[in-house]
């Protein structure tokens, strides 16, 4: 118990009573707790007792999870100029909690934030996205390999992969396939601190959010390596800025183009009207790279959408959304 970090215990007991205001663990003492998680338990054969490896990864030190696991690691990684080497790492061999941390730390250094108004709550995208990546990064990997989980992120994607249990091969598909539970007891422990919501979940809503931050649906890989990949727009992963075109014409950064678009969708709009108040000549640029991510991601909605390519569509923002950077 002397090697454990006994602040992520205390931190666990306020995560878990955020929860659940009546949570159990609030009253228990270390061990207690460690015992109601699975994390402790005693081998009926042998009569031992003590910490699992679950309970080393998430509350142990850099130097106790080496001496059970020296492979574990977590290279976190991004590469957009470099693309040999980096241009930016942090190479994690901490607990799963601090390693969920960092993750996200990283995360946020090198992606933009955007918000959405979903119902009258703004949130962020970007956290609703990678708090499930992560968390399924960390959660759902096969820690006897010494393969090392991985989160890469490049210009135009985040590219995710750990090593796996498989139980199929190739692309899942977000509205049909049947979760497995990988590491039970450690996916159980992360819902209790509201980590994760129910198994499966992840799948879904990656898929739902990044639909609206980037306009595109993630691919999810089943195999012996777990890959995960996040297409990313420019503006999500923050390479755009507002930049003077070639006529002195100021050229808006994407997330300030798309609140235009919906400000002026709030009566329903031609793409012919559209493209006219953004001042774009290429009908098929504005078809193409415009108005389809904005319709994928729920952001304009079709007048006609049983005829997507009717002559009469307008395209209307349905509520008062909102991206900011």
């Amino acid at each position: 118990m002397s090697e454990l970090k006994t602040e992520l215990l205390i931190k666990v007991r306020k995560m878990a009573s955020n929860e659940r205001s009546d949570h159990q663990w609030k009253s228990m003492n270390d061990l207690e707790l460690l015992k109601s998680a699975g994390l402790y338990l005693k081998d009926l054969q042998s009569g031992k007792e003590g910490i699992t490896l679950g309970g080393i990864l998430i509350f142990g030190s850099e130097e106790l999870i080496h001496a059970a696991l020296s492979h574990y690691r977590t290279d976190a990684i991004l590469r957009r100029v470099n693309l040999d080497r980096y241009d930016d790492r942090d190479d994690i061999r901490v607990n799963l909690l601090e390693s969920y941390e960092r993750l996200m730390q990283f995360v946020s250094k090198h992606l933009n934030d955007n918000f959405y108004l979903e119902g009258d709550r703004r949130i962020s995208l970007r956290d609703k996205i990678f708090r499930e990546v992560i968390s399924n990064l960390l959660i759902h990997r096969e820690f006897a390999n010494p393969f090392p989980a991985k989160l890469i992120i490049e210009r135009d994607r985040v590219f995710v992969e750990n090593s796996n249990k498989s139980h199929g091969n190739g692309i899942i598909d977000p509205e049909n396939f049947s979760p497995f539970p990988k590491n039970p007891t450690i996916a159980k422990f992360f819902k209790e601190i509201g980590l994760v919501d129910e198994l499966g979940s992840g799948v879904r809503n990656i898929t739902k959010y990044n639909k609206i931050y980037s306009g595109a649906a993630p691919t999810f890989i089943e195999g012996d390596v777990f890959k995960t990949i996040i297409p990313l727009s420019q503006q999500a992963s923050g390479q755009v800025g507002g930049q003077v075109g070639g006529q002195g014409q100021v050229i808006l950064k994407e997330s300030d183009r798309t609140d235009e678009i919906l400000r002026f969708c709030k009566i329903p709009r031609s793409r012919n009207e559209i493209q006219c108040f953004l001042k774009i000549k290429s009908r098929s640029y504005v078809r193409e790279k415009i108005l389809n991510p904005l319709i994928k991601g729920s952001l304009l909605k079709l007048t006609i959408p049983d005829k997507p390519t009717s002559s009469n569509q307008k395209y209307y923002c349905e509520k008062n959304l909102s991206i900011n950077q």
